[in-house]
């Protein structure tokens, strides 16, 4: 691919989604844009370029970002959040609350916001009013999430108490394991692009997972995004991180209460 090329792509990328791709990414970029490619009967990466700049096809400028998008994900990922998840529940339960929201920023194809559904199940029953927001600037990956079915592979990382309770198992030509309505009815899957703030959320929200997604953006986008979770975060309310994202030198207003986890106080 031509250097004015992956320039002008970087840009486009960048302008659309806040993903920040580094010189290093011209094979990456390369190979995913290959299939639209394809699928458009394009033979260079400068006539796709065209196509997208040029075009006005707002479903392929989508599809652009659906195959740079970077989607790797799994339930319970990083399990000491929703061991804490459980524990703050709980104990704002114990204090009368019985109204829960979270919001999963980076919701993929639907495994963080089931595993958060399926945590406050276990920990507040049914009796409490609990809706969780999973967004993801993918549609493809929120198509995923929406059916709620996956592969064993998938599953195989849970314990087997939490397969029989959260997951029915499907045989119709090959075996896949499907969320429970009970888990599915807690959550909401809605296209969000996490570069382009304010969102129109209200809140107030108690716990924001916004987890592996700020690395792929630079300074300026990640400082907008924590600034409008604090927005709607409630005063103790807490945001989760990735355990390799830092916001060590940004001028945020949380208080870090743990590893990857902080308060708004």
């Amino acid at each position: 691919m031509k250097r004015e090329t992956m320039e002008r792509f970087r840009a486009l990328v960048y302008d659309m989604s806040g993903i920040n791709l580094g010189d290093k990414k011209e094979a990456l970029v390369s190979a995913r844009i290959g299939k639209r490619m394809r699928a458009l009967n394009l033979e260079t990466p400068e006539d796709y370029l065209h196509y997208v700049e040029s075009s006005g096809d707002q479903a392929e400028l989508v599809q652009l970002i659906d195959a740079i998008s970077t989607n790797v994900t799994s339930f319970f990922r990083e399990a000491d959040h929703f061991q804490f998840l459980a524990e703050v529940c709980e104990k704002w339960r114990a204090a009368g609350q019985r109204r829960f929201r979270v919001w999963s920023a980076a919701s993929s194809s639907g495994e963080e916001p089931y595993s958060i559904a399926m945590t406050m199940l276990d920990t507040l029953g049914s009796e409490c009013d609990v809706r969780i927001l999973a967004t993801d600037i993918s549609t493809k990956v929120l198509a995923q999430a929406r059916a709620g079915l996956y592969a064993p592979q998938r599953v195989a990382g849970c314990d087997r108490a939490t397969v029989l309770r959260h997951f029915q198992k499907e045989v119709n030509g090959a075996v896949q394991y499907s969320v429970r309505p009970a888990v599915r009815r807690l959550c909401v899957f809605k296209q969000l692009n996490l570069s382009q703030p304010p969102f129109p959320m209200r809140g107030p929200l108690d716990v924001v997972f916004c987890r592996n997604v700020m690395i792929y953006f630079d300074a300026r986008v990640r400082l907008a995004l924590l600034r409008e979770i604090h927005r709607l975060l409630k005063p103790g309310g807490y945001l989760c991180v990735g355990h390799a994202e830092s916001l060590t030198g940004l001028d945020h207003n949380f208080t870090t209460v743990r590893p990857s986890i902080c308060r708004k106080d």
